[in-house]
């Protein structure tokens, strides 16, 4: 049999498998129901947006984790020589006093060069390669998702960069390849939409600007991409400096600001406006909290994410308005316990003082404030709106695993979820609790009654089942039946921490779903849905194309 026709016959044999692998890849969000936004059900109140007539909600958040885009510092260093081995030996067999050293030096030569050299030459373009081809992986999850479920914005929830430490050049590089591959067709959101500081006079006027816009009426959001700064960006609080901000800010936006989406008028939402003064809305708040925590760096930088976290809590709505919510893009995930999430709690300093060196989540007391400061929970039941808070919800990256939980904090015993009770005690341990409690001869059982106990409450969290990962030792089951469900009235929230879009991840992404439903509460509320799915391994991806390749040459 000729070549020729062989290989036409594998071809047509492979050919086959070549379209059903090429037709998942790039259209595997229709094969997967995760892979979209939730929608409103039948009875959403559809006087609430008209939108919700095609059951679309009106916002619906594109939500990718930690690319990390890597570049020249995992490269070879292109100023070296590219056979280092043999640098000096034309010179050494100058210098050889005979041809047997000649001979030997010559040997040596070749072997390294063989060994090492050419080894290291094969490593630096197969890791060319590799960033070339995860650039364009990313760029395909990008691609696909925005046309199979046409979002109304994109966020990118830190880590666009594998690095903080790299030079201003390759910065920029980086920067123009996000650009130009991995987010081409979109764009970065300009200093007008963004807002910033205020040039009022006093404490009183405030430094920070809040843009009002109508939800759905500027098309444009569909093209920008919201950035939040992440570790290999800026930093942590300990090497975070003007620098690192300034050219982070100039390349993908600002770290700090926010913007209200008020939905536009219609029957239900007027009725609202009319007595109440304004319509329902969305809250979108980007916060920096690479440097909440101490001690950091730059003082000022500091004092700037304070700032904006004063401003934000001092010109938030009350929290009995439920006719808005809160949407906070963060990088760094709230506390949580060991258990809860694969990462577990962790800081780590620099020796030298500047600060915080690595952290796995936020301290208690900066996830406290975020709580109770930006969404008003409180365990206190006396507090303004009993403490239930705003309606809002929290997504963040870093921890590339990614994590679904709920944070709570009861305002008495009786509010902790069943789900999280102690476990039932073995039979020897309740005969021996059984035989302490029970009175010795020769002892006197006329005592007083222990004081009854104070209740201290305290921020907890636990994980949800829809959670993408599973730490190695769960601090909570997730058999339990019921699922984990909080009473109506423990304030609670939930953080979503995306699990990341790199190809080790799976390359997944979050779809994050929000509608205003007129028929719950006293005036209507926001309801969030959320759900997540991954295109698989970087390796399905240079798999399908290689063998498209082979194909097509064949």
């Amino acid at each position: 049999m000729q070549l020729s026709r062989l290989l036409l016959t594998v071809a047509l044999l492979v050919s086959p498998i070549c379209l059903l692998a090429t037709t998942w890849l790039y259209l595997y969000p229709l094969f997967d129901a995760s892979c979209g936004f939730p929608v409103p059900p039948p009875n959403a109140n559809p006087d609430a947006n008209q939108q919700l007539e095609t059951r679309v909600a009106p916002f619906r958040l594109l939500a990718l984790g930690d690319p990390q885009l890597e570049g020249d510092s995992s490269l070879p260093d292109p100023h070296k020589p590219i056979f280092p081995s043999v640098r000096f030996l034309w010179g050494d067999l100058q210098n050889a006093g005979s041809w047997r050293r000649r001979r030997q030096l010559l040997h040596m030569g070749i072997r390294d060069v063989v060994k090492r050299d050419l080894w290291k030459l094969v490593k630096g373009w197969r890791k060319r390669i590799d960033l070339w081809g995860n650039d364009w992986y990313l760029a395909h999850i990008v691609r696909t998702l925005r046309w199979a479920s046409e979002p109304s914005h994109v966020a990118v929830l830190g880590d666009l960069l594998g690095s903080q430490w790299i030079s201003d050049g390759e910065f920029e590089e980086r920067g123009r390849r996000y650009w130009g591959r991995v987010m081409r067709g979109l764009e970065k959101i300009g200093g007008e939409v963004m807002g910033g500081e205020g040039e009022g006079e006093g404490e009183e006027k405030g430094r920070w600007e809040s843009r009002k816009e109508v939800l759905g009426e500027d098309e444009g959001w569909k093209r920008r991409v919201i950035n939040i700064a992440g570790n290999h960006d800026v930093g942590y609080a300990g090497d975070l400096d003007e620098n690192r901000v300034e050219r982070f800010e100039k390349a993908f936006g600002r770290t700090n600001w926010d913007i209200w989406f008020e939905l536009p008028p219609s029957n239900g939402s007027a009725e609202t406006e009319e007595e109440e003064g304004y319509p329902p809305a969305l809250r979108l708040v980007i916060l920096n909290s690479m440097n909440l925590d101490t001690p950091a760096l730059s003082d000022s930088l500091q004092r700037q994410s304070y700032d904006f976290l004063n401003h934000v809590i001092t010109t938030a709505r009350p929290v009995t308005d439920k006719t808005h919510a809160t949407i906070l893009l963060t990088h760094i995930p709230l506390h949580k316990e060991s258990g809860i999430c694969v990462d577990d709690p962790f800081f780590d300093f620099f020796q030298t003082g500047s600060g915080v060196k690595e952290q796995n989540m936020l301290s208690e007391h900066a996830s406290g404030m975020i709580l109770q400061g930006v969404f008003g929970l409180n365990g206190n039941p006396h507090a303004e709106g009993a403490g239930l808070g705003r309606h809002g919800i929290i997504i963040n990256g870093h921890d590339h695993e990614g994590c679904d939980a709920v944070h709570y904090i009861p305002q008495d015993t009786a509010q902790e979820p069943d789900c999280l009770a102690q476990p039932a005690e073995t039979p020897e341990v309740e005969e021996a609790e059984k035989n302490d409690s029970e009175p010795k001869e020769g002892t006197d059982t006329d005592t007083d009654p222990p004081p009854p106990e104070t209740f201290t409450p305290n921020w907890h969290a636990y994980r949800l089942p829809t959670s993408p990962s599973r730490p190695r030792v769960p601090l909570h089951p997730l058999s339990s039946s019921p699922p984990c469900s909080l009473a109506p009235s423990t304030p609670h929230i939930r953080e979503l921490t995306l699990r990341s879009m790199m190809g080790d991840f799976s390359g997944y992404a979050g779809f994050l779903s929000a509608w205003f439903d007129a028929d719950l509460g006293e005036r209507g509320e926001w309801v969030f849905g959320f759900s997540t799915c991954g295109v698989g391994v970087q390796h399905w991806w240079w798999g399908v194309h290689i063998l498209d390749l082979v194909v097509l040459v064949m």
